[in-house]
């Protein structure tokens, strides 16, 4: 086990007006499982790829280990999934591999088919599997759950937990509590390593924020009295100023009382200016995020949208068959299933999208629909621009935006240019700004923060919109879904 030591990192973007890191210093073990956390923005990728040595900075990175970074692009994706394996140099026997695919739940075929014909989930178990292999280096995962499921999920953390280290950044609090023992947070104004996984971290951090909340009321009650008393002090000395008239012992008298009063004025000074400096030092990491709010409109009758034996095939292969489903007004139906048995297209045929199906599909006369898409590479271009074509409230929208966390400076940066988190909060941003009957979200938290998460069902638990969705982050389904479907392929 040896460490990797930060000293004094500084750097930016280059274009960008703000330093990302600046004169951060901190280290861990390499025996750690640390799983890595901030809000969307705050340099999580950028600190990975700070260690991976792919962008100049001023300051120090030691460390005696090779990084190895996931996800990374695939040559010659038509090649089959053995030979792509063995493109990444690994030394070891083929059982072995063979072992790893196993514990990760991956058919004893894939090794044989095409690595392009694997779907999303099982390219990451794959390559995940790949770069555990490889000897002495140290793996820095980049939210490697973006493409998994429920149940790819739970094999991904089983078989995390019987790994020996890593740096991890994953949005799902459930999963980072199954794999880690150790977090490092970006905060605002410093970073923190903690031990223990995340609900511990957070606890402290609750704790943190309330001692420093009351100290911080406290120390502005304090602050008034002080400044209360000076004002009354200095009175008191210029009327006795005033009093210096003549001379002899009367006149000795007043001024050892105006000595007093200065010397209690400088006490009263300096005991204000210690209280401004604890008090300064106090809240530097609390986000200032605040309560989201909606205005859900409602709908006349008590069902919005139904689907009565409903089939949907692409290229003569059949997705879904039979479905039923009804989502009534104030329900809020989650859509639960592997990957690839159809949710996104149900998801799309109840927004309106012209998915070719059989059976019943009806959606309320008059209902206003809300969407969420799940692709983001359509937006580029500027914010204000975007809220204009989507006629939604632009005051409401950017106040939306600033309280899920997107900073003031990146409103005027192209939208192309922002995190996957950022854009993924302009589209609920959107939605959120929208008058509404009917929410369709399409796993709306991908690449979202955990902060901006419990955000979001903060709101929907305040305000119970009518919502059907699919996501798969465990906790916001158990914490928000009135009914949940699974879909089987």
């Amino acid at each position: 086990m040896s460490q990797i030591t930060v000293s004094n990192l500084t750097f930016k973007y280059e274009g960008y007006g703000e330093n990302i890191f600046e004169n951060a210093s901190f280290q861990f073990d390499t025996g750690w499982k640390l799983g890595l956390v901030g809000r969307n923005g705050r340099g999580k990728t950028t600190l990975m790829k700070l260690l991976m040595g792919e962008y100049e900075y001023y300051g120090n990175i030691t460390s005696t280990v090779s990084f190895s970074y996931f996800p990374f692009p695939v040559e010659c994706p038509e090649r089959v999934t053995s030979d792509v394996i063995e493109g990444f140099g690994m030394d070891c026997e083929d059982w072995e591999l063979r072992r790893e695919l196993n514990l990760l739940l991956l058919p004893d075929d894939i090794l044989g088919r095409p690595f392009r014909t694997l779907s999303a989930g099982e390219r990451t178990k794959v390559l995940i599997a790949a770069l555990f292999l490889r000897r002495d280096h140290f793996l820095l995962l980049d939210e490697p759950t973006n493409h998994l499921d429920y149940q790819g999920k739970r094999v991904l953390s089983e078989y995390m937990r019987s790994k020996r280290s890593f740096i991890l950044v994953s949005h799902d609090r459930i999963f980072l509590d199954r794999t880690v023992d150790h977090i490092l947070s970006i905060n605002r104004a410093n970073i923190e390593i903690q031990h223990g996984n995340f609900s511990q971290w957070l606890a402290n951090k609750e704790r943190q924020d309330e001692r420093e909340t009351a100290q911080n009321k406290k120390l502005k009650v304090e602050i008034s009295r002080l400044k209360a008393a000076a004002r009354r002090n200095s009175n008191w000395s210029d009327k006795i100023e005033a009093t210096k008239i003549g001379g002899g012992a009367a006149k000795g008298h007043i001024g050892r009382m105006a000595a007093k009063m200065m010397k209690r004025s400088k006490s009263l000074e300096a005991r204000q200016t210690a209280a401004i400096e604890q008090k300064s030092s106090l809240l530097r990491n609390i986000d200032k995020s605040g309560d989201l709010k909606i205005s859900p409109m409602i709908y006349h009758s008590g069902i919005l949208a139904e689907l009565s034996g409903v089939h949907i095939e692409y290229d003569g292969r059949r997705i879904l068959s039979d479905i039923d489903l009804t989502v009534r007004r104030g329900g809020r139906v989650a859509l639960l299933g592997r990957n690839g048995c159809g949710k996104s297209s149900l998801i799309k045929l109840v927004a309106g999208f012209d998915i070719p199906h059989c059976g019943l599909s009806r959606v309320g006369s008059g209902v206003k629909i809300s969407l969420v898409p799940q692709e983001t590479s359509h937006l580029h271009g500027n914010l204000r621009e975007f809220a204009c074509d989507a006629a939604i409230d632009m005051p409401l929208f950017f106040a939306i935006l600033d309280k899920l966390g997107v900073e003031k400076p990146q409103f005027e940066i192209d939208m192309g240019e922002l995190s996957e988190g950022q854009k993924k909060k302009i589209l609920i941003a959107r939605s959120l700004s929208e008058p509404a009957h009917l929410y369709v979200w399409d796993e709306p938290l991908n690449y979202v923060d955990i902060q901006a998460r419990m955000q979001i069902e903060k709101l929907i638990l305040q305000y119970a919109p009518t919502m059907l969705f699919v996501e798969h982050d465990e906790a916001f389904v158990e914490n928000i879904a009135t009914e949940k479907i699974v879909l089987n392929e």
